[in-house]
């Protein structure tokens, strides 16, 4: 063979060469981005021509696909409560999705490996594929409560309700809330519109502040102090005392600690139930401070509080909660009553509740109860599980006997619930200087065989600056447990 035939041989093969090189980079790497990619039309209308399954809540149906009629763009999403429901279901957009619609999408359309034998008898009897429906933990009952009574208010901020038991969430509500099915239509020009109106709003409706937002929880984080207390000395219990000054000194600073608007709490030794029922901070601190930041991180990591520990999923993505960073003893005397860098969301402070309720044992909160195929054929079920033992079942018994004096004699009155035992703590978080603090409570009913644990704030500025836990947010919190227990 001569040299230019040699030449030209070699750079034929070394262009098939790279031909599939290339080729089988696109297919084994880049497959999934090209799939996405929405400058693909194909891949836009393919989104239109499966029938998604449904998403639903107890017997109600709050998500669905309908038949527009159009060959190219046949089937469009519907949501038929969606303000009510959007935290918990998101959207399903032309080019994006969010919440239970992103997180089971691909059971949603039926591309699942979980559907494989479903896409192959409906191939083999000329069936359309459908996607899978999801059935959410939700109860609609709570849902449409906590909607009413924290978003028809005007007011902002997130509630989250929890199975004590189980882990399941019977409720999440975020507000201020949107209208997915702003976001429907296969008409990506509005839908873009709609989409940049709502996250320009400076209220920020689409984010879902129950689990990817953080706040200081105020005194809601004294009852993790008091089981890190009650868990360092299995003597102790609510009769116990503990000194109580009107103003706490804080260690290497001119700094000091006061109690909340400065008054007095009892005559400057308590008992620690008198100190929960007030909401006392100098005894907190103090304990706090005896116990040290080690024992303290130890306490709050067994309730899934701690930017280190493994992400939870519920299955969207939850923001970690935190104590903060070690600091000093000042930090921690603030920490240790849920100021300082201490930041939790609504959902990790309803697992808090959960936990003492239930024994002491925390459960893996989870919103997804079962998945089954468009002919009801079963794919996965829930199997509640246990995240971590937060406290003996003895400690837990001695907090919730201080958390149902907080609701009978303490700050908490207003979550009374006439014929049940309740069980609560309010929570008034400071935030920046001159700002109006967040109002918390966490609670749990009925106290001896718990149904439901629910953790709510209200936002900094929505309630004014007289804002507290037991004013804003138990009544609200109440609503929700008298959904649930059927009262």
């Amino acid at each position: 063979m001569n040299s230019p035939l040699k030449r030209t041989a070699l750079a034929c093969i070394l262009m098939f060469g790279l031909l599939m090189i290339n080729i089988n980079y696109l297919q084994a790497v880049r497959a999934e981005d090209l799939k996405q990619d929405s400058r693909d039309r194909r891949n836009f209308f393919a989104r239109y021509e499966v029938e998604r399954g449904l998403i639903t809540a107890g017997n109600k149906v709050i998500a669905r696909s309908e038949d527009t009629g159009d060959p190219e763009t046949r089937f469009k999403r519907i949501y038929p409560e969606g303000k009510v429901y959007a935290p918990v279901t998101g959207f399903f957009a032309p080019e994006n999705t969010s919440d239970i619609e992103r997180a089971e999408n691909d059971l949603l359309d039926g591309s699942s490996p979980s559907l494989v034998i479903r896409r192959g008898i409906d191939l083999f009897t000329g069936k359309q594929t459908k996607g899978a429906n999801v059935q959410l933990t939700i109860n609609p009952k709570a849902q449409e409560a906590a909607y009413k009574a924290l978003g028809a208010s005007g007011k902002k901020g997130a509630l989250v309700a929890i199975e004590p038991k189980t882990g399941a969430i019977l409720a999440m509500v975020s507000i201020p809330t949107y209208d997915p099915n702003l976001l429907a239509p296969a008409d990506k020009a509005a839908v873009n519109e709609a989409y940049k109106k709502l996250d320009a709003d400076e209220d920020k409706p689409l984010v879902n502040r129950a689990i990817a937002r953080t706040y200081p929880p105020g005194s809601t984080f004294k009852v993790v102090t008091m089981a890190a207390y009650l868990e360092s000395d299995d003597s102790l219990g609510p009769q116990s005392q503990v000194d109580a000054p009107q103003r706490l000194d804080l260690p290497n600073t001119t700094a000091d600690l006061p109690n909340y608007g400065g008054a007095a709490c009892g005559a400057g030794r308590v008992t620690l139930s008198f100190a929960l029922e007030k909401s006392c901070n100098t005894p907190f601190g103090k304990i706090g401070m005896e116990l040290g930041y080690d024992a303290m991180k130890e306490q709050a990591a067994k309730f899934g509080i701690g930017e280190n520990l493994d992400p939870l999923e519920i299955p969207m993505a939850v923001s970690p909660s935190s104590i903060g960073p070690e600091e000093d003893q000042a930090a921690l005397a603030q920490a240790s009553i849920g100021q300082r860098s201490n930041q939790m969301s609504p959902l990790q402070m309803a697992m808090v509740a959960a936990g003492i309720a239930n024994n002491g044992v925390v459960m893996k909160p989870y919103l997804v109860n079962k998945v089954t195929d468009a002919e009801g054929g079963e794919i996965k079920t829930a199997d509640p599980e246990e995240l971590d033992t937060a406290m003996s079942e003895e400690n837990a018994a001695k907090l919730k006997e201080m958390m149902v004096n907080v609701v009978n004699l303490g700050t908490a009155s207003a979550a009374q619930i006439p014929g049940e035992t309740v069980g609560g703590k309010t929570g008034t978080a400071e935030t920046a200087e001159g700002r109006a603090p967040h109002a918390w409570f966490i609670s749990f009913a009925p106290a001896d065989n718990p149904k439901v644990a629910v953790a709510l704030i209200v936002e900094s500025g929505s309630a004014g600056n007289d804002a507290s836990g037991g004013q804003t947010a138990a009544p609200i919190a109440k609503s929700v447990m008298e959904a649930v227990l059927g009262r």
